[in-house]
């Protein structure tokens, strides 16, 4: 099948809200076939411990390059225990210059609590600015609205969890059911 006659796999909303001393990540079920939600309640949003550390990580793109990523960030991050910076630029590295990686498309969140970067395959290793990170079809939408309450009373969670509301009203590839991770700084 040509990839032109292929609809695609779409669907996911992630966003990463630092705030107070906390971030949250947090990212629908939602994957979609072309016009078609294949499934409405996977979970994109994971929890890692190498080296016994915590480190909060999601996902948008294809599942199983997202896994194989997921896997060589947990292998940098147990070369490098506590150091999320260094682990993420070295998986960004390898992600940009290895034949069988250039070809993965996803994307990442992750976190320690202190740091937050967006992790991509063009070698990009983003620390957000306003600590609000997002990414996937419905991460613009996402993302406008977390910032829009930046500013409020409102914790990081609650920020995260009303914009992936937001996102999910706007965009056919997002739905409301979510999976939520908080790790403190």
């Amino acid at each position: 099948m040509a990839k032109e006659d292929f609809p695609g796999w779409h669907g996911t909303t992630i966003i990463g809200v630092r705030k107070g001393g906390k971030v949250v990540v947090a990212g629908d079920g939602q994957v979609s076939l072309g016009q078609t939600v294949i499934k409405g309640s996977a979970r994109k949003v994971r929890r890692l411990k190498p080296g016994g550390y915590d480190v909060v990580c999601g996902f948008a793109g294809s599942t199983a390059d997202a896994f194989t990523l997921l896997e060589r960030l947990e292998t940098k991050l147990e070369a490098t225990p506590g150091q999320l910076q260094r682990a993420s630029v070295e998986l960004a590295k390898d992600w940009r210059t290895d034949k069988y990686l250039q070809k993965l498309e996803a994307m990442l969140i992750v976190t320690d609590g202190s740091e937050l970067y967006i992790i991509t395959g063009a070698g990009d290793v983003l620390e957000p600015e306003h600590g609000i990170a997002a990414i996937g079809s419905g991460g613009n939408f996402a993302l406008a609205a977390a910032r829009g309450m930046l500013d409020t009373d409102k914790d990081a969670e609650t920020i995260a969890r009303e914009a992936m509301q937001i996102a999910a009203d706007i965009c056919v590839y997002t739905n409301g059911n979510l999976t939520v991770e908080v790790i403190e700084a």
